[in-house]
């Protein structure tokens, strides 16, 4: 599975799991941090880990891949990093305090709703 098809399989599972705002944002030709950002946003804290957690499992289970995993005790913003794809799942609080989709709006936003 290659980044683009990581990043458009966890947006599907968010959306899976009624996550909101769902962006995928291509940051590799601006950044060496990785390849593509998925940012969404939970109704709650338990919201947040119950997406955070389908996500890992699922592509554990499909993918055997293991992200390094941050923030999951801070109850706001859980990111997975998968190396090329790093996932990044916010209450609403904390996506509009940290802004992402702003500070990485010279990124290329992905349609991952047609990939497939």
């Amino acid at each position: 599975m290659n980044s683009l098809e990581l990043a458009g399989r966890a947006a599907r599972l968010l959306d899976d799991k009624k996550a909101q705002r769902i962006n995928v944002i291509k940051i590799e030709d601006i950044s060496s941090i990785a390849d593509y950002f998925v940012i969404a946003t939970g109704t709650s804290s338990t919201h947040v880990r119950s997406l955070a957690d389908e996500v890992e499992e699922k592509l554990k289970a499909e993918e055997a891949l293991q992200p390094r995993v941050e923030g999951y005790r801070s109850n706001s913003w859980i990111l997975l990093d998968y190396g090329n794809v790093v996932v990044h799942v916010f209450t609403q609080e904390a996506r509009d305090f940290y802004d992402l989709d702003r500070l990485w709006a010279d990124g290329a936003k992905v349609d991952w709703q047609s990939e497939e």
